[in-house]
This record gives C-alpha cells, sequence and structure tokens, in this order.
C-alpha cells in the first residue's frame, strides 16, 4: 500500500511541477486541442463555383442517359409515370410561358420599377446571353443526338430548347430585380419550371432533357451577367451607350440559323 502511494506521488509531483512551468500540455493536452474536422479548401466555400458546378454536373448526367445506364432508366421510369397519370395532357401553353421572365422584366421597366442595370445593358445582357444559350442547345442536340420520348425519328431532344430559353430569362429577372423584390424571382422561377414540367407533359422531353435544359440556360444567364461589366469597360463609355444587340432567329428547311445584330444609335 505504501509502495503504491509512494509510487503515485512519485508520479504527481513531476506533473504538478511542470504544470507550474508551462508544461501541462505534455501531460495533459487542453481542451481545445481535440482534434477537428479539417476546414474545407476556401475555393469550396465560393457561392460562384457551386453556381457553375452544380448545372454542368446535371447537363453531364443527362448526357450519360442516352446510353443504357441507371440515369437512362430513371428518366425512362419517370416518362411511364407521367404518361401514366397526364395520358391526354396536351398544351401549347409552354410555347410562350418560356419568355414570359423576359416580358415581364419589361413591363416593370415600362411601369417605372428600378433594377440593378439600366434597360440598355439589360437588354445587351439579354441579346448576348440568348445567343450563348441558343448556341449551346443547338450543339449538345447535335452531339447528343437523343431521341424524343414521342417520335422515335427525331434526335433532337436532349436539352429541352424551351426550358433553356426559360431558365436563362427567369435568370436574368432574378439578377436584375430579385435582390429588392424575391418575389420577382420566385415568379421567375416558377414559370420556368412549369415550362420544362410542360414539356414533360406533352411527351416532348424526357426528364434529363429538361434538367440540363435549365442548367445551360441558368448558365448562360449567369455567364453574360457577371463578364458585362468587364466587357462594358473596353468600350468607350459614349459609345458602348450607343449600342444595342438585337438576338435574331431564321428557321429554313436546312435547320434555324441563330445570330445577332449588333445596332448604334
Amino acid at each position: 500500500m505504501k509502495l503504491s502511494v509512494f509510487l503515485l506521488s512519485g508520479w504527481l509531483l513531476p506533473a504538478a511541477l511542470l504544470s507550474g512551468r508551462g508544461g501541462a500540455a505534455q501531460v495533459l493536452p487542453p481542451a481545445d486541442s481535440v482534434s477537428r474536422p479539417a476546414a474545407k479548401p476556401s475555393w469550396l466555400r465560393r457561392p460562384a463555383v457551386w453556381r457553375t458546378a452544380i448545372p454542368v454536373t446535371l447537363v453531364a448526367l443527362g448526357y450519360v442517359s442516352r446510353n443504357e445506364n441507371v440515369m437512362d432508366e430513371l428518366k425512362e421510369q419517370v416518362h411511364e409515370e407521367t404518361r401514366e397519370h397526364f395520358p391526354h395532357f396536351a398544351t401549347s401553353l409552354d410555347n410562350y410561358t418560356r419568355h414570359a421572365p423576359a416580358l415581364l422584366a419589361y413591363g416593370l421597366y415600362a411601369g417605372g420599377l428600378r433594377g440593378e442595370r439600366g434597360v440598355v445593358p439589360f437588354s445587351l445582357c439579354y441579346g448576348l446571353a440568348h445567343v450563348l444559350n441558343t448556341g449551346a442547345v443547338s450543339q449538345l442536340k447535335r452531339i447528343s443526338a437523343t431521341r424524343r420520348p414521342d417520335v422515335a425519328a427525331d434526335f433532337s431532344s436532349f436539352p429541352s430548347a424551351h426550358t433553356a430559353e426559360a431558365f436563362m430569362t427567369a435568370t436574368l429577372l432574378h439578377e436584375q430585380f430579385g435582390k429588392g423584390h424575391p418575389w420577382l424571382s420566385v415568379a421567375g422561377y416558377s414559370v420556368a419550371t412549369a415550362t420544362g414540367a410542360m414539356r414533360m407533359l406533352n411527351n416532348r422531353h424526357w426528364i434529363t432533357d429538361v434538367v440540363a435544359g435549365a442548367s445551360v440556360g441558368f448558365l448562360s444567364a449567369e455567364v453574360v451577367w457577371r463578364l458585362y461589366p468587364a466587357a462594358a469597360r473596353l468600350l468607350p463609355t459614349r459609345f458602348s451607350q450607343k449600342l444595342l444587340l438585337l438576338p435574331t432567329y431564321t428557321p429554313g428547311p436546312g435547320g434555324a440559323a441563330v445570330g445577332a445584330v449588333l445596332m448604334v444609335r
């Protein structure tokens, strides 16, 4: 018993001396030295990274669904469920709702509501985003050659151009008026979502086409909106105020031609 007390005191005494000299960390680690999970890299905490990575990933998953895999089975299952519950659904409203957020934005301008940018910069962003969006959709349709669910001989299903246009205009509406009026962002994205849903209910697109179209439209608007200030600074002030970019669309037997017209007032 005495030997045990002696040994115990012989261990505690040096420990007490060390603690008086700042050496307690060698015996009992302080509470704040408990291991913590490593912090995420700084670039992962940037919103721009997620705003880009998520849409790109969704487009990639939609493209992968062209082949027989899990994504293909998923889109087939969603299509079967949609047709089972809405076998007779048919509407042409989606041809107009894709433009609704842009029309709403110009209506708000006409009503005197001020946004983040003037009507001319907004029009330039709209025109450039439209050209970028339409070009990206056209190239993806050509590369993917995905058949439509309603017409087996039509290989222009991926991605949905209607949905892409709807989300492009909704994103521009959000950037222009959403910070001061969040309900406008909700309204714009609700209309865009409804457009994509109608494309599926009309049996014109798979769910992967709609999700990819929404991603392309969002990215097109975001890229132009973020880069426009830097591009505008490259032009003389007086000259940039006189520019107006208008998108053009010309249908034809060999395919549609998309472009833009630059006007100077």
